[in-house]
């Protein structure tokens, strides 16, 4: 009895450990192919309230004998004029040209406030120290042909001023000229565009920000305000052991190169939506001629940075799922 069942056994054991061979094989050539490549990045910026074009002190003024100095310019009592008594005077036949001037700032002042709540504004807001600001962010897919693309991004990282806006408009200028080059390896692209005051466009460009680079397995080449740090040769090639879908050299036709412009500047910018070639060409055309007196904070985001990793089909398909054909 006891031999019939470990005949029995034997056989269902055999086809049990071949089952789960298989299972492993497979599983693991799943994770490998949706493993993501690593990606490079330059970035800067912040952002800052405008400072005021100038300031204004009220000057003091003091009372001559027998008079009271009052904050504010006025006499009271013995002579002059204060600001009680401006529209008084005004209306009696007093005061002078600078009564009617004040006058006149003052009836702005109620014009615009009145204005402002018309609109649909509270009294405090004022667009001077709350701008308004606009997030873009522009993607391009390129076959994995574009090497020399990704040579010129690994090139402007290592020695590119993340630290000015100076800086970062080079940066922005170098990378759409990059892009223009190359117009026979685009494949796909994607533009959005998002308005928002000073106050919450930081958050929102953080969220993109994040979004992007958490679809990189690893960052392997970085300058951001000018702080360098690049991955040691010998750590890629663990990265591609480890992940079996990172070719060596392959430029096969279904391996692409992803490259991500997501800026935040000043006032309003519109971006075409990209349908064609020349509808990229547009957007980046206008984006890369953006001033570096409006340009608050960038940020280049390209994946695979290394020669040696590429980017699959599948990958495009599931990391980059708004990019179009073009």
């Amino acid at each position: 009895m006891h031999k019939k069942l470990i005949s029995y056994i034997k056989p269902l054991l055999k086809s049990l450990v071949a089952i789960a061979l298989v299972l492993g094989l497979t599983l693991g050539h799943a994770n490998d192919a949706l493993a993501a490549a690593g990606g490079g990045r330059i970035g800067g910026g912040s952002f800052r309230a405008p400072a005021p074009s100038r300031t204004y002190s009220a000057p003091r003024t003091y009372a001559p004998p027998g008079g009271g100095y009052y904050p504010g310019g006025g006499y009271y009592p013995g002579g002059g004029f204060g600001f009680p008594f401006l529209v008084p005077t005004f209306f009696f036949g007093g005061g002078g040209l600078f009564t009617v001037l004040i006058f006149l700032a003052i009836a702005t002042f109620l014009f615009q406030s009145f204005r402002r709540i018309a609109g649909g504004d509270s009294l405090d807001y004022d667009t001077s120290v709350n701008p308004q600001i606009t997030v873009e962010r522009l993607q391009v897919g390129l076959l994995a042909g574009a090497r020399e693309l990704q040579e010129d991004l690994n090139k402007l990282a290592l020695k590119a001023d993340t630290s000015s806006s100076e800086g970062l408009t080079e940066v922005l200028q170098e990378t759409t000229l990059a892009l223009l080059r190359h117009p026979e390896y685009w494949t796909h692209a994607s533009a959005s565009v998002h308005q928002a005051r000073l106050t919450t466009a930081e958050a929102d460009f953080n969220r993109l920000l994040l979004a992007e680079r958490s679809k990189f397995s690893r960052e392997t080449l970085s300058n951001v305000n000018n702080q360098l740090r690049q991955a040691p040769t010998d750590a890629l090639l663990v990265g591609q052991d480890e992940g079996g879908a990172l070719a060596a050299n392959a430029e096969g036709p279904g391996e692409y190169i992803v490259v991500t412009i997501l800026a935040a500047t000043q006032g309003e910018l519109k971006l075409p939506t990209i349908n064609s070639a020349e509808d990229l060409r547009q957007a980046l055309s206008k984006l890369g001629s953006v001033s570096s007196d409006r340009l608050l904070a960038l940020e280049v985001l390209w994946t695979p940075q290394a020669e040696n990793e590429v980017l699959t089909r599948e990958d495009l398909l599931v990391e980059y799922p708004g990019l179009k054909m073009i």
